[in-house]
């Protein structure tokens, strides 16, 4: 069995988000990585080398024999976009999407252009959310 690439490292949180080359992005990092914290509880850990995951589970796959470790909720400031990890899907949120702004999902994908597209206290609630019922789902 593969062993999976994206795993909790020891690496700084702080560095790896100073290392962003755009400051916009950088800015909204720091929000992220803010409202993350708060809504979680949470320390962010950096997962392979490049997200920011908060939370951990153990899952095993219902298709397939691989199993592993992953983050509850995260995010990363990827080159076109941010992306935010909300792990159960969205089908559960769909009133809070309608509220939340201007976005895009795939999977468990939620895609911003930048932080001022959306309104945080939406993306809070959402994000505080998807968290519980991870943790609810995997006590």
């Amino acid at each position: 069995m593969a062993t999976l690439k994206t795993r909790a490292t020891t690496l700084s949180v702080t560095e790896f988000l100073r290392s962003v080359a755009d400051e916009n992005k950088r800015r909204d990092c720091r929000a992220l990585l803010k409202l993350m914290k708060n809504c979680t509880g949470e320390k962010p850990v950096l997962w392979g080398n490049g997200v920011v995951g908060f939370g951990r589970y153990h899952y095993k796959s219902e298709r397939s024999k691989q199993e592993g470790d992953w983050y509850m909720t995260g995010f990363s400031p990827r080159k076109t976009n941010l992306t935010i990890y909300i792990m159960p899907g969205f089908g559960k949120y769909k009133g809070m999407l309608a509220k939340l702004g201007k976005y895009k999902t795939a999977g468990a994908c939620l895609y911003l252009n930048t932080m001022a597209d959306i309104d945080e206290k939406v993306l809070a609630e959402l994000v505080t959310a998807a968290f519980g019922d991870m943790k609810q789902k995997y006590k």
